[in-house]
């Protein structure tokens, strides 16, 4: 509930028969983008990428990161600091998110 009430919108990427392959919660504030993945209980991973990446899922820079289990990873990251929302960057407009079918979806930041 808490990465819910930090405003982080929740994608399901699933495979060619529909079954959900990983849970992916996105968050664009400030000049920076968070997400975090959770593929299992035990292999989740975290990042924050700048604002400018182009894709998020798969950046080529990152701010931050931290991987391992379900609890060290969402403790790590819901203690995480905001102060990159004033690092000098552009404030996110948002982040496009690749989707199924080769559609994405665009996220705004939350606030």
């Amino acid at each position: 509930m808490d990465l819910i009430d930090r405003g982080y919108r929740f994608l399901h990427p699933r495979d060619g028969d529909g079954r959900v392959l990983a849970v992916v919660g996105i968050r664009a504030h400030g000049a920076v983008i968070d997400v975090i993945r959770l593929d299992a209980e035990d292999d989740v991973a975290a990042f924050r990428v700048p604002g400018d990446e182009t894709n998020v899922l798969e950046p080529r820079k990152m701010l931050w990161r931290c991987r391992g289990g379900a609890h060290e990873v969402l403790d790590e990251l819901l203690a995480l600091s905001d102060s990159y929302q004033n690092s000098g960057g552009r404030p996110v407009q948002g982040c496009w998110v690749p989707g199924e079918g080769g559609r994405a979806k665009w996220l705004t930041p939350s606030h």
